[in-house]
């Protein structure tokens, strides 16, 4: 299936899974679909692995917890979610080296929680975790705390050549 790219997503500097200046990060980048979900390009590393040539299934649970978590800026720009609860579930083991597909979404909005779904593909196009998530809706004005250092932390990545479509 296709997809249309309509916004790169800022990503921090030292996060985990998106940082750029993290040299143990994924270096993850976020892409705002045209159907309302979130998509993240990476590619794992050597310092990712578990077992040999694998990617560790808590650095899987970290990528799709951010991207799941990402999709809530879609449906809320004023709100961010703190996670709750994350279930993972692992079908094909995640190799190394080879650039990873994941794609989040929000599939329900109370009045305090937001509930998602995601997965990450392999290159063939199958589906090697699934999770679902939980996240306490937060204000963006309860970040005043990093508000000051935003431009420290924040900033938009940049790729040689930024997709415009991507197919799953």
């Amino acid at each position: 299936m296709k997809y249309k790219i309509l916004k790169k997503q800022k990503i921090g500097k030292m996060c985990a899974v998106c940082g750029s200046e993290n040299e143990f990060g994924l270096k993850s980048t976020f892409y705002e679909l045209d159907d309302g979900q979130v998509l993240a390009l990476c590619v794992p590393r050597q310092e990712h692995q578990s077992y040999p040539g694998r990617m560790h299934g808590g650095i899987a649970g970290a990528l799709l917890d951010e991207t799941i978590g990402r999709a809530i800026y879609i449906k809320d720009k004023n709100a961010w979610g703190v996670t709750i609860e994350l279930k993972l579930r692992f079908h094909k083991p995640i190799p190394l080296d080879e650039e990873l597909r994941a794609m989040g979404r929000i599939t329900r909005d109370t009045r305090r929680i937001y509930e998602g779904e995601g997965e990450i593909f392999l290159k063939s196009g199958e589906i090697a975790v699934s999770a679902t998530a939980k996240y306490f809706k937060v204000p963006l004005e309860a970040n005043d705390h990093i508000e000051e250092q935003r431009n420290e932390i924040w900033e938009t990545s940049t790729f040689v050549k930024e997709p415009v479509e991507i197919e799953i």
